[in-house]
């Protein structure tokens, strides 16, 4: 289901061909007036390149771009401020700067140049033999230079980055001195780094805003950020007494001037309603001076990710807050990324709140998919692609939800450190029907509320089949699903309306099938492993021997043994009914994974840079 990231071959003209085409119309290039690109103008306009994110620390590069869907291309408009010698921006599986596909601007210290270029294993640069980085324009503008170049999702070239839904890691790279050409360019030496976007936006319509629309922001107060490179940092803020409910039908970041390549993400939660109050706070989240009674803040009302936009509630629901059964306690906790350790700066970062008292037909609700957090769920060390499945059975579905189905619009996937993909299938008599969300090059520090393309109808009967990844080559002992960091989780929470009792929907491995797993490995193996039933779970795993025979026994136990169902209401009790020791779904015909689409060449481009008039670029 999940494609890769490099495009599969496809047809595309035999490379006998390419070459001879690229040869020649080298030659042509060369023979001809070489496309200048004319530096005069001021900057395009904001409203062109919808999405935006600064690439450093620093804010020196900044992006802007938007997505063509009947085109199948992204725009990109890259602001460089202060131009050394050039640069490297591109994208790689997971932000490396080897086996990378680039666009590279760069100065022998006489001219200027703009290319496509890809990375091989050892991180040396080659031009590539297909120009899918088209140069559309730079121009000098007061704020700096202005570089404007377009990119097809998808291109049929082996060497080029096949761009999906999901997360993309962007890489940069500052050029400091003049090369002499692009093979000479060093990319261990580069003042680089990566930064993670959702590239391909969802193209929604944004629903009409009711009249009596009201904000509130929700915002640090005046926070001085820790000189250090990572900090959470988390606010306590209160509703007024006796606010009424209402619904959340939007909101955005409101994110400090010149703190914005230091706010990395944001949420507010709700507190539970349990307690009558909670105290105030205003402190890192992992301070001991942090009260207990603020770990009871979990239920999410808005969570913002750098580069994401508003966010908008489709027009037949709303997030529901006040009144009441509900607290009026929020909880805004912000990450803020600090690589460069500057000291002093103050911030009042945080999420507006759009809201309406004229309520909407339905409130929306949040449903937690995929794995119980249970260490019965555990994944081997040194695996570099190992699959755990979390499932929301039919049963579940068929008793808790409504004759008319429920609509996902909305979705944030999480796991820990070892998560690499995620993705949530839905499936119907056996067959699968539609990728609920998906995202093959997922990253634990970059998660965010995402809207769907489209909205996914589920009826009861339905299946909610989630399916994490996980790469574990860089530990010496079992990870065991968990609250931990260096434990997992495979999640999907899912926003949908109309709101049901159904709050969580999820499976493990049954408890009995594993211990029968232990007594096998325990006759195979000399080593003794404890079965004593005083030795935990964990501590099970971590006494394996990790042999082949172990690892795949393992493998074949989560892939066919029964499962325990959870199948939750709000107060964390069950639907009534059984759910221990349930058969796995079966799946009798799998969704087809779309082929990379090959755009209509736009004619062969010459596989040699292009020259540019840049004047005379900085010297240090």
């Amino acid at each position: 289901r999940m494609q890769n990231s490099r495009s599969k071959p496809c047809s595309c003209p035999s490379l006998k061909m390419r070459e001879v085409a690229s040869m020649y119309f080298t030659m042509v290039a060369a023979f001809l007036v070489i496309l200048v690109v004319a530096l005069q103008g001021s900057a395009p306009r904001q409203t062109d390149f919808p999405y935006k994110v600064p690439l450093d620390p620093q804010g020196l590069l900044e992006l802007s771009w938007n997505v063509s869907y009947p085109e199948q291309a992204v725009h990109f408009q890259l602001l460089i401020r202060e131009l050394h010698f050039g640069l490297l921006f591109g994208m790689s599986d997971r932000g490396e700067f080897e086996n990378a596909d680039l666009a590279v601007l760069w100065s022998d210290g006489h001219n200027s140049y703009f290319g496509d270029a890809w990375s091989d294993a050892k991180g040396q640069l080659h031009m590539d033999s297909q120009q899918d980085y088209q140069l559309l324009g730079a121009r000098r503008a007061p704020e700096g230079l202005y570089l404007l170049f377009r990119r097809a999702f998808s291109t049929c070239d082996p060497k080029d980055y096949l761009i999906e839904d999901g997360t993309v890691h962007l890489i940069y790279g500052i050029l400091e001195k003049p090369v002499p050409s692009l093979q000479a360019i060093n990319v261990s030496a580069l003042h680089g780094g990566l930064q993670r976007v959702q590239l391909l936006k969802p193209n929604i319509s944004i629903p009409e805003l009711p009249r009596d629309m009201k904000t509130m922001e929700i915002t640090a107060p005046d926070v001085v950020i820790p000189s250090q490179e990572t900090t959470y940092w988390c606010y306590m803020a209160e509703l007024p007494e006796g606010f009424p409910k209402h619904h959340i039908i939007m909101y955005e970041p409101v994110v400090t001037a010149g703190n914005e390549a230091l706010v990395h993400h944001m949420e507010v939660f709700q507190c539970t309603a349990a307690f009558d109050s909670f105290p105030h706070y205003n402190g890192p989240c992992d301070s001991k001076m942090k009260p207990e009674r603020l770990n009871y803040c979990r239920h999410v009302l808005a969570a913002w990710a750098m580069g994401a936009q508003a966010f908008y509630y489709p027009e037949e629901a709303g997030l529901a807050f006040g009144g009441p059964g509900s607290s009026r306690y929020l909880r805004l906790e912000i990450h803020y990324h600090n690589p460069l350790v500057f000291k002093g700066r103050r911030d009042s970062s945080g999420i507006r709140l759009y809201y309406t008292a004229t309520l909407r037909p339905h409130d929306a609700g949040i449903m937690e998919l995929g794995l119980v957090y249970t260490p019965v769920m555990a994944i081997p060390p040194g695996e570099d692609n190992f699959i755990l499945t979390g499932y929301c059975t039919d049963k579940c579905t068929q008793l808790a939800l409504p004759a008319a189905g429920i609509r996902i619009f909305a979705s944030q996937l999480h796991t820990h450190l070892a998560g690499r993909k995620v993705v949530t299938v839905l499936s119907r008599d056996g067959r699968e029907r539609q990728v609920v969300n998906a995202d093959g090059h997922y990253s634990p520090h970059f998660q965010e509320i995402r809207m769907l393309k489209e909205v996914v109808a589920v009826f009861p009967g339905d299946e909610l089949i989630t399916t994490c990844t996980y790469n574990t080559e860089d530990r010496s002992r079992a990870t065991v699903g968990g609250f931990g960091i260096l434990e997992e989780m495979c999640v999907n929470y899912v926003h949908y309306y109309p709101q049901t009792q159904l709050e969580l929907c999820k499976s493990a491995v049954d408890p009995g099938y594993l211990r029968r797993y232990f007594n096998l490995v325990n006759r195979f193996n000399d080593e003794e492993i404890c079965m004593c039933p005083q030795v935990s779970v964990p501590e099970q795993f971590y006494s394996i021997p990790w042999n082949t025979f172990n690892r795949d026994v393992l493998k074949s136990l989560y892939g066919f043994a029964p499962i325990s169902m959870h199948c939750n209401k709000s107060s964390a009790v069950r639907f009534p009914g059984e759910w221990e020791k349930q058969p796995l779904p079966s799946i009798t015909e799998r969704l087809r994974e779309p082929g990379p689409r090959c755009p209509p060449a736009p004619g062969p481009q010459p596989a040699a840079p292009i020259p540019l008039k840049l004047g005379q670029l900085r010297r240090d």
